[in-house]
């Protein structure tokens, strides 16, 4: 290890000359009560800023051991550091120094979730963070002096505001890790009260726009409450007790006018999947944590999933068991999505009928008696939604508004009003008796099966030319060698770390692939590795932009790869 002068030394040593001296610093350095890592420096002041490191020992840092005794609160405290050292960084840092990227010193910033993060870590020994930062240049000459003003003033303030225990607001960590905690703790109750999702009285749900994920302020803002029917009360470990709405086990319906707040509710479910920080407004709307958002998706491709529950006896006879297409229809692809879905273990399925294909939810008497089921390939949700509850002990969440039917298949009907939530099942179980629907059940007696599929590992290749290439463009964009992954239909990805992770998890999964490993076994290796190693297992190198992922979209992206090839596994 080299000193800090050393690198002062070379900083001034290289002023002046070509941007690629800058190359000399890789290397670690000694700052007495930090230590430095200068991992990777970019090629020019237009390029990928360069990879950054330092590391704090615990006997500096500070943080007394019950902040990370658990793993809970470990992601909690890494979430909210991160959260500093963007704040800081902000502040501090001067920026523009020159052309190009220069003068920057960034991380991945988080948003109102709290998600595991490779920016910041935290054990007994240390703290360490991870960033880029913009090597100063003028032109593509070397800004030695303004380099050398990064790393000897701007970036250890910024680590003296963000990773010291003493300079932090101690109140505002503890209520960020506790939080956390009792969100995780309140989302493994549901289970154990049949419940698959609970949304606190006092929540905020609406969001301030489509584009900011912050909760509403402006305009009248109306505060979650619970119908008196569907209370439940539970003690959490560090607030206390908690009251809120919960949805049992079941077939669930979510009504009411237009703009009443039922598609709100329902992405507020959505994305309980995951911790929200404190002032979020859903830090207490939490989700079975393997819930999946369904709808169609036309255009999408489909490997080999077999969707005969829901579409069978097509013209040409078209085999449904073994179905791939390279153009999916909102039908074939809202059956696929649900299929692949349970294939990679979801037990509550998310449907907001304005996202659905209408002839996938419902087909009426009127359509039955002109069509007869002898001649219509599909059987629509609202026949095979009770089969999944009773063959899998699958749920369902259903916003809908255009087809009362589903009142004969309903176990909790809550219909929103001016954003307040009524529970109507038994006004709703009344209609339902006293105007019988005429419909006759299409979905048999059994769900049918959910035939695993495996991977094959030769369709999965990530170079292009004579490398390998994988790439993100933005949340909802994976480009893996040739081929791009559109997961603008996945909606439960809330973060771009998350979706370049997975990006590299491709990879990680197709070490598992022989050829004989279905994909829900693949899914569990790599939920295992990651476990085991954390999000370092995704790189051979140490970076700091990957934030965890469920298995749910790593499956979604790994169905929508355009060379996947799959066999069955019929023995299952």
């Amino acid at each position: 290890m080299r000193s800090a002068g050393e690198l002062r030394q070379r900083l001034r040593a290289i002023d002046g000359k070509g941007y690629k001296a800058y190359k000399e610093l890789k290397g670690n350095y000694d700052f007495e009560w930090f230590e430095l890592f200068i991992d990777h420096v970019q090629g020019d002041p237009f390029a990928t800023p360069s990879r950054i490191r330092v590391r704090v020992p615990q006997k500096t840092a500070g943080f007394p051991s019950y902040t990370f005794k658990n793993k809970i609160r470990e992601i909690a405290l890494r979430d909210f550091l991160a959260r500093c050292f963007c704040l800081s960084a902000k502040g501090i840092a001067k920026g523009r120094r020159g052309t190009g990227k220069s003068g920057l010193i960034a991380m991945e910033e988080p948003g109102q979730e709290i998600l595991e993060r490779s920016s910041v870590f935290v054990c007994e020994s240390y703290v360490e963070a991870r960033f880029v930062m913009g090597l100063p240049a003028f032109g593509r000459r070397i800004a030695g002096r303004e380099a050398e003003e990064m790393f000897f003033n701007e970036l250890p303030r910024i680590i003296k505001d963000s990773l010291l225990f003493a300079n932090l607001d101690e109140d505002k960590l503890t209520q960020h890790i506790e939080t956390s905690e009792d969100a995780h703790f309140l989302r493994n109750k549901l289970q154990e009260l049949n419940l698959v999702a609970f949304v606190a009285d006092g929540a905020i749900l609406p969001r301030a726009s489509g584009v900011d994920d912050r909760p509403r302020t402006r305009g009248r803002v109306v505060a979650f409450t619970s119908p008196e029917s569907l209370r439940v009360g539970i003690e959490l470990p560090n607030r206390g007790r908690i009251t809120g709405m919960g949805i049992p086990q079941g077939i669930t319906l979510i009504v009411g006018g237009g703009y009443h707040g039922k598609s709100t509710l329902l992405n507020a479910i959505q994305y309980g999947v995951y911790n929200h920080i404190p002032g979020d407004g859903r830090e207490f709307v939490v989700t079975d944590p393997s819930a999946v958002k369904i709808r169609a998706e036309d255009g999408r491709r489909v490997a080999g999933v077999d969707i005969s529950p829901f579409i069978n006896n097509l013209p040409f006879d078209q085999d449904t068991t073994f179905f791939s297409t390279e153009n999916a229809s909102g039908s074939t692809s809202q059956a696929a999505n649900i299929i692949e879905g349970l294939e990679a273990g979801t037990k509550l399925l998310l449907i907001d009928e304005d996202t659905s294909a209408t002839n996938f939810m419902i087909r009426d008497h009127r359509m039955q008696e002109l069509v007869p089921k002898s001649e219509e390939p599909i059987t629509p949700f609202i026949d095979k939604a009770r089969l999944l509850v009773k063959d899998y002990g699958v749920s369902t969440i259903l916003v809908i508004g255009g087809s009362g039917d589903y009142f004969d298949i309903a176990d909790t009907v809550i219909c929103m009003v001016e954003y307040l939530p009524r529970d109507l099942t038994n006004k709703a179980k009344g209609i339902a008796n006293k105007y019988r629907s005429e419909r006759k059940s299409e979905g048999g007696k059994t769900f049918g099966n959910i035939t695993p599929r495996i991977p094959l590992p030769e369709s999965i290749n990530p170079v292009r030319g004579k490398k390998a290439k994988i790439a993100v463009k933005g949340l909802s964009t994976i480009i893996l060698g040739r081929y791009t992954i559109d997961l603008s239909a996945v909606e439960q990805l809330v973060d771009v770390a998350q979706t370049r992770a997975i990006g590299k998890a491709i990879l990680l999964a197709k070490s598992f692939m022989n050829g004989k490993t279905p994909l829900n076994k693949v899914l569990e290796k790599v939920e295992s590795n990651l476990r085991e190693h954390g999000l370092d297992a995704l790189s051979p190198k140490p970076v700091g932009d990957f934030a965890r992922f469920r298995r749910l979209e790593l499956a979604a992206a790994i169905n929508r790869l355009r060379s996947l090839k799959v066999i069955q596994n019929k023995s299952d």
